[in-house]
């Protein structure tokens, strides 16, 4: 038997060992939430419950490998038989029981995103989709929109309405093309990971004893990170919950913090209302930070109003100088440059590199300090793995840029001329060679009738960029390249294309530290250039929150605190997203052990202006006695 007194404090074990029936965890940061699922799990076996009749959804597979491993050494006993893994695991083993209710054979194939850009291209070329010149989205986009409508259980129309409105005029094509594309999926015997959950709820919702025999065979049913979950998701579980209630879900609403990819706070905040009779738990001792950085991630939460009431308590003890800092620089590079200043002395200190984190809301606040850092010979390491400059839509913006000033560069030429309709490898390959050896100039060259307007929009441009106005503004030409012809692009090719919008815009402010094309070119391609391969996997880990969410660092800077940038201007015109990057804004401080640093400019630079910043509305949100302000040299 456990020793469930000794091993939990009382709060995880009031959760672990609860009665059976409705249970909500309220689990906060660095709280043990996944010790809890595990004692919570193996309780239930304790209780005589057969493990095949538990199931345990997670969002990792990992997660779940770890999480039946411990309660392997917990109960002896085996756990393998627990239906535990991933929603898309889980709901393969539905289908795969039950195949031939929902027109499939029991040996579909499971394809995953590439296959299903290219699958989607063809069902573009089949139908052949044409717009007088103007760009039909791409697959990646397309994909988007089609897993957004899955997930948050809506009609395409619906979807493109609220999410893409630059895509109405096509919503008849793109539904059209949906319909192909699940056509060719199951004439092939094809499902997607979307795929995975609709077929599942639909096997559910239209076949009445499959139903009711996992109703009632699952006796228990677990999930981790409920705040994450879409309602597609929500609904899977509540369909195989509905006559027993069994069912626990753990999570913190605080830090739900992804609904761009689909998931839904009001899973986590309306568990009671649908199951009125839930037990609601809150898990709020804090194991991960100090009683300082606690005091200041639960006063910074508390302006939010959709939200469970809560307050972190720290385990640990303050420790000396635990206050968090707040850095307030004259300029976005002073602040990288502070900020290299403090990795230093930690390292003097015999902090190591990889206990130091950079956390950001958006990849473009970065900039500087990648520069920073690479100038300094400091390790670092991104999360994501691709470096600022190394993302396709700034390869693409700057390769208008590398054009204008050397005419002969074949790669900026073919990354150009690919973007406009009409043009494929091969043309791009005629073109070029026609272009080089015969005419020598773009005016002359003979494009794709489809692509006509596209390519005088770019004629324009290269005329505007030898302006003088423009000439020898990297700012300005970049500027004029995405308002005159690349934001066109940036709409139709990519999935996100607000969130990289943010990043051109950035490079934009970026560009004006330049006094010449020339100067800013070579410096991109200076740090494109670096090496990454030998890259020190113990370097200062650079990071967006999002990516960073379940990490934790002894150091963590967060940066780029100004109004407008975080908060973005964006979610100030809209409630429920300042509400969400307030909990972004938890998230990153409850990811620092000992030490947090709150940092801002004052001013960034922009076409040859200073734009002024005031500090992120969430650091005037906090008391001043919670914090302390870094004497800067």
């Amino acid at each position: 038997m456990i020793d469930y007194e000794s091993e939990l404090n009382e709060e995880q074990r009031k959760a672990a060992t609860a009665p059976l029936g409705p249970i909500l965890v309220i689990a906060g940061a660095g709280s043990g939430k996944t010790r809890t699922l595990t004692y919570r799990v193996s309780y239930l076996i304790e209780k005589q419950i057969k493990p095949d009749h538990i199931l345990l959804a997670t969002f990792t597979n990992k997660a779940a490998r770890e999480m039946l491993h411990r309660v392997d050494r917990l109960v002896r006993t085996d756990t393998s038989k627990i239906w535990g893994g991933t929603f898309h695991h889980l709901c393969n083993r539905f289908l795969r029981n039950h195949a031939t209710a929902i027109g499939f054979e029991q040996n579909f194939t499971i394809i995953d995103r590439e296959d299903s850009l290219s699958l989607l291209s063809e069902c573009i070329q089949e139908l052949n989709i044409q717009h007088s010149g103007r760009l039909f989205p791409s697959a990646e986009a397309l994909l988007e929109i089609f897993s957004l409508s899955v997930n948050k259980v809506k009609p395409l129309w619906k979807i493109i309405d609220e999410s893409f409105p630059h895509f109405s005029a096509y919503t008849e094509d793109i539904s059209k093309l949906q319909k192909l594309f699940n056509e060719r999926k199951k004439k092939s015997q094809l499902v997607d990971y979307d795929d995975l959950l609709s077929y599942t709820v639909k096997l559910f919702q239209e076949n009445e004893k499959i139903c009711r025999f996992y109703q009632s065979y699952f006796e228990y049913i677990l999930v981790d990170e409920y705040q994450d979950t879409s309602r597609i998701q929500a609904d899977f579980i509540d369909m195989i919950a509905q006559h027993s209630h069994q069912v626990m879900v753990v999570g913190d609403d605080a830090q739900s913090i992804y609904s761009w990819r689909g998931a839904e706070i009001e899973n986590i905040l309306t568990f009671p209302k649908k199951y009125p009779s839930a037990l609601v738990i809150n898990i709020k001792t804090n194991y991960r930070s100090t009683p300082e950085i606690l005091a200041l991630a639960n006063a910074a939460i508390e302006g939010n109003q959709f939200q469970f009431p809560k307050e972190l308590k720290a385990i640990r003890k303050s420790l000396k100088e635990s206050k968090p800092l707040l850095l307030c620089c004259s300029t976005a590079a002073t602040q990288s440059m502070e900020i290299a200043n403090y990795i230093e002395k930690f390292k003097a200190q015999g902090i190591d590199y990889n206990e130091i984190a950079i956390l950001y809301r958006a990849h473009f606040h970065a900039l500087e300090i990648q520069l920073e850092l690479t100038r300094r010979k400091i390790p670092f390491e991104i999360t994501s793995g691709i470096r600022f400059f190394e993302q396709a839509h700034i390869k693409d913006i700057c390769a208008f840029l590398r054009f204008y000033i050397n005419p002969y560069d074949e790669t900026a030429f073919k990354r150009i001329v690919k973007m406009f309709p009409g043009v494929g490898q091969k043309t791009v390959s005629k073109l070029w060679e026609e272009y080089i050896t015969i005419t020598g100039s773009i005016e002359k060259l003979s494009p794709p009738k489809v692509a006509s307007r596209a390519w005088k929009n770019w004629l324009e441009l290269q005329k505007m960029l030898a302006s003088k106005e423009y000439e020898n503004n990297p700012s300005k030409q970049l500027e004029a390249v995405l308002n005159g012809v690349y934001m066109e692009y940036l709409k139709v090719l990519y999935e996100s294309y607000q969130k990289r919008l943010e990043d051109i815009e950035g490079l934009i402010s970026f560009a004006s530290n330049y006094d010449s094309t020339e100067d800013f070119l070579s410096q991109v391609s200076l740090l494109t250039g670096v090496d990454t391969s030998q890259e020190e996997k113990n370097g200062v880990r650079l990071s967006t929150i999002h990516q960073a969410k379940g990490l934790e660092w002894k150091i963590v800077f967060l940066i780029m605190l100004c109004d407008g940038l975080f908060p973005s201007n964006y979610s100030l015109k809209h409630a429920a997203l300042l509400e969400e990057e307030r909990r972004l804004f938890y998230v990153a401080a409850t990811r620092a052990k000992d030490q947090l640093f709150l940092c801002y400019p004052r001013s960034r630079s922009f076409n040859y202006r200073e734009t002024l910043y005031l500090p992120s509305r969430f650091v005037e949100e906090i008391p001043k006695n919670l914090l302390v302000e870094a004497k800067l040299p």
